[in-house]
């Protein structure tokens, strides 16, 4: 795969009908010889253009991050406000934000109240993109990462698909957000590119093209 397959691929998609939203790049890769139920692939990586659409971000926080908190994310949770939150109330909540930040010392418990709302819908404060922080982390630069970052998962099938761009945005972004996600799969199988069947690029409203 190389940047004039993938721009003769947005071509194709560009001569699609036109819908009266500004519809989602998806990339699909299609996967072989790779067994997903005993190594199921599960990894967030980061975009070198982000997306359009900023990601709303809640933090549960204590004192230390509060004030961080109330600058960089679009909603604050302390703990005297988790008792607020029904089993109603939380799954609004999951549905309303993308992300979840938690201060470390303050896991346990937004695991014990937060645990089954957030975990059944993937939003748990996750540490392998950073989430889980300590009290005198900065999250200033966190924030700015989760604007740029896609999470990749085939636990159930062997294909993967993500968000690599809208439509309006430069050609040669989106190519660079398609190559940078393509690379990061290959890192992440055991027989790099013999473990890929084929690569799709989709609008939201479109059919698959191949690259």
């Amino acid at each position: 795969m190389d940047k004039a397959s993938i721009h003769e691929a947005i071509e194709k998609l560009k001569a699609e009908k036109k819908r009266k939203f500004s519809q989602s790049y998806d990339l699909i890769i299609n996967l072989r010889g790779v067994d997903i139920k005993t190594n199921p692939l599960d990894f967030f990586l980061t975009l070198p253009f982000p997306k359009a659409k900023k990601p709303k971000i809640a933090a549960f926080v204590a004192q230390e991050l509060g004030e961080q908190a109330e600058k960089f994310c679009d909603l604050v949770l302390r703990e005297a406000d988790f008792e607020k939150y029904d089993s109603k109330a939380q799954k609004k909540l999951a549905q309303s934000y993308d992300y979840f930040i938690s201060q470390s010392n303050l896991m346990p418990k937004v695991a014990q109240v937060f645990g089954k709302s957030l975990g059944t819908k993937g939003k748990m404060p996750n540490p392998k993109i950073g989430c889980v922080v300590p009290p005198n982390a900065n999250l200033e630069p966190l924030v700015k990462r989760l604007q740029s970052s896609i999470k990749l998962s085939a636990k159930k099938s062997t294909n993967l698909q993500c968000f690599v761009g809208k439509e309006g945005m430069p050609d040669e972004q989106v190519i660079e957000n398609i190559l940078s996600v393509y690379s990061s799969v290959i890192k992440q199988l055991p027989l790099d590119q013999q473990n890929i069947k084929g690569v799709c690029l989709k609008l939201t409203m479109s059919k698959p093209v191949i690259i």
